[in-house]
């Protein structure tokens, strides 16, 4: 039997967003899973995971497709990872469920849900009750609500969302918060209870949101950036906020310049394949492959940053 949420290490530092790894035909290819590991764990001193999600092209996946990957990942990453953390969010709330019930099975080390994208939310009560069905079948694994209101169009502020919300949800253990709104991000900080971890999700800002107070990070530029962004992470403990600036400003350069050129999974699927020599393959469609231009010019930019350090 799984162990009580309460007793899950709480969720800090770096955690990578994976891609899900296709073969060239768009099929699922769970032999890049164990190498991916080890290069996370080795190269870039990343120790948990966010499977499943925007990064992992999550809603474009079958629950079967996302059964599999889950289960690979959490088998493979037993003894070599800190964490494992699943999401399990659909349009559907009943095949959200099945994922829920499908990560206890698995021994996740916490699930995350995102807003339905379709039928929209409309309050932080529907949200919130939303969510609760889905924690309510899987309460023995930490529950984070993923909030992402750029690709979802939920606007429900988070901060509103945690009012109350451990009544309703007693797994409940924090927020990945992709969004760019730092006064929500901060109201989400103060109000945090101390089992709680609040984990910023845009990666390009995240020496503002330690300012802030977060407990860690979730995104797609630590499957490759990690070991350059743990020595911001130092720097900024360490009080050293010139190195952590200069880190920082590295980051927001090489995501200025992909942008310029068409930054979006495919591409940045594409640069990771470039910089760690694994085969995670296209991403999958409405999702295009990148252009082979932009892969090399994003792949000199990046060297050209942080190949000397």
């Amino acid at each position: 039997m799984a162990q009580s949420a309460g007793k899950k290490l709480k969720l800090t530092g770096l955690v990578a967003a994976t891609f899900t790894p296709f073969t060239s035909q768009g099929e699922v290819n769970l032999s890049e899973i164990g190498p991916y590991i080890d290069y996370l764990t080795e190269k870039q001193g990343v120790n948990s995971v966010f499977v499943n999600g925007t990064t992992g092209e999550g809603m474009s996946l079958s629950v079967a497709e996302r059964k599999l990957l889950a289960e690979d990942w959490c088998r493979k990453a037993k003894g070599k990872m800190e964490q494992v953390i699943v999401h399990v969010g659909c349009t559907s709330l009943k095949d959200s469920q099945e994922l829920a019930r499908h990560a206890v099975e698995i021994e996740a080390d916490g699930i995350a849900v995102i807003a339905p994208s379709f039928f929209k939310p409309r309050s932080a009560e529907s949200l919130r009750a939303y969510l609760q069905q889905v924690a309510a079948v899987a309460p023995t694994v930490p529950f984070y609500y993923y909030h992402l209101p750029a690709l979802t169009g939920v606007n429900v502020p988070a901060s509103d969302l945690l009012d109350g919300i451990e009544t309703l949800i007693p797994s409940f253990r924090g927020v990945k918060f992709s969004g760019s709104d730092l006064l929500d991000f901060g109201q989400c900080i103060s109000h945090v209870q101390l089992d709680w971890s609040v984990l910023y999700g845009v990666d390009e800002q995240l020496l503002a949101a330690l300012v802030l107070g977060a407990h860690g990070a979730v995104g797609s530029t630590y499957n490759y950036l990690g070991s350059h962004m743990n020595k911001l992470l130092s720097a900024f403990e360490s009080g050293n906020l010139a190195q952590a600036r200069s880190l920082q400003f590295k980051m927001q350069e090489l995501i200025r310049h992909a942008v310029k050129v068409g930054f979006d999974v495919g591409v940045n699927k594409q640069l990771m394949n470039e910089v760690s020599g694994l085969q995670l393959g296209p991403p999958r469609l409405p999702v295009m492959p990148c252009p082979q231009e932009h892969a090399v010019s994003i792949k000199q930019k990046y060297q050209h940053l942080f190949s000397t350090h």
